[in-house]
């Protein structure tokens, strides 16, 4: 053994000139483990358990320390390469680059800006998926198949949405190339989304007119896949295009006023409200509109820089 990797015992702790990386803190857990089994018997021999419990958790915040200090670091804003710089009122606690997507998946146990995103759409693309299993399985006695196929057209819908952004928020520090490829996904998902939330409408709404549902239906379909190639072109996820990005899923939302309006002058007012679930359209389109009025002008960290930057930011409200 050559002198500076001469290893020398001081208490539990293995002392080199030059650590050996991860075989150097392998030694050191070893020492440490054996020392500390040695202690546990004499503990349990003298029946000094409240030592004992002391000893355990101070072993456990170690090893928890251990662990953090060969873990990567949350960031700064500033330190960050410029393809992650996309929000500038979310100053602290960004994700550096990763580089691998197992990295990137275990970053979701760890509180970081994208904690809040990568959650609440990853336990509600579960619970949609969940749901769209159980419509799935019943019988044709208790839901036929028309009604089936427009709901299962509107949870598929929601699940690609949640889980394209989920993989999104969850991938975005690999890399650039990566980030880009799922934030795109992420934009399609949304319109995936908004074509699925009409078809159940425009079914019901339009029950007896097959022309009507089959011309929306069509309508609706071709709009959301001119969004989708517009999501998926290589300049549209651009921080400047941010407006633009909203205005085109604005736009497809708004869309759905037209058999909106039919509806309504062929049935009546109250009866659209009543029968045609009216209310609960406008309530959706309102949701929309305000998830993507918050993603456009950023609040509430553009009015509190530095105060939102984990949770309540513009991401997890708009979603």
């Amino acid at each position: 053994m050559q002198q500076n990797e001469f290893p020398c015992s001081i208490g539990i702790e293995l002392v080199t000139k030059e650590p050996r990386g991860d075989q150097a803190v392998k030694e050191n857990f070893d020492l440490e483990d054996q020392n500390k089994k040695f202690s546990c018997a004499e503990y349990l021999r003298t029946g000094d358990f409240s030592q004992l419990a002391q000893m355990m958790a101070h072993s456990a915040e170690e090893f928890v320390r251990h662990v953090w200090l060969r873990g990567w670091q949350v960031v700064h804003h500033r330190s960050l390469p410029a393809w992650l710089k996309d929000n500038d009122y979310i100053l602290r606690y960004h994700r550096p680059q990763l580089n691998t997507c197992w990295a990137c998946f275990k970053s979701i146990f760890r509180v970081h800006t994208e904690t809040g995103n990568i959650w609440t759409h990853l336990l509600g693309c579960g619970s949609f998926l969940a749901i769209l299993v159980y419509i799935a399985v019943q019988e044709q006695a208790l839901v036929q198949w028309q009604d089936k196929a427009v709901f299962t057209a509107f949870f598929i819908g929601a699940v690609v949405c949640l889980g394209f952004s989920c993989l999104f928020h969850t991938l975005s520090c690999h890399s650039e190339i990566i980030g880009r490829l799922f934030n795109r996904l992420d934009y399609a998902g949304i319109a995936f989304l908004t074509v699925g939330s009409f078809i159940p409408y425009l079914y019901y709404a339009f029950y007896c007119i097959l022309w009507a549902k089959l011309f929306y239906t069509s309508l609706i379909a071709v709009l959301g896949t001119a969004a989708i190639v517009v999501s998926m072109h290589r300049s549209f996820t651009a921080p400047r295009y941010r407006p633009l990005r909203a205005g085109v899923f604005m736009g497809l939302g708004l869309s759905g006023v037209i058999p909106c309006v039919h509806t309504t002058v062929l049935d009546g007012f109250w009866h659209s409200v009543n029968q045609g679930s009216l209310g609960w359209l406008v309530l959706m389109a309102l949701l929309y509109l305000s998830g993507a009025t918050i993603y456009a002008v950023r609040v509430p960290e553009r009015i509190f820089p530095g105060r939102f930057d984990i949770w309540v930011n513009t991401q997890t409200l708009s979603c």
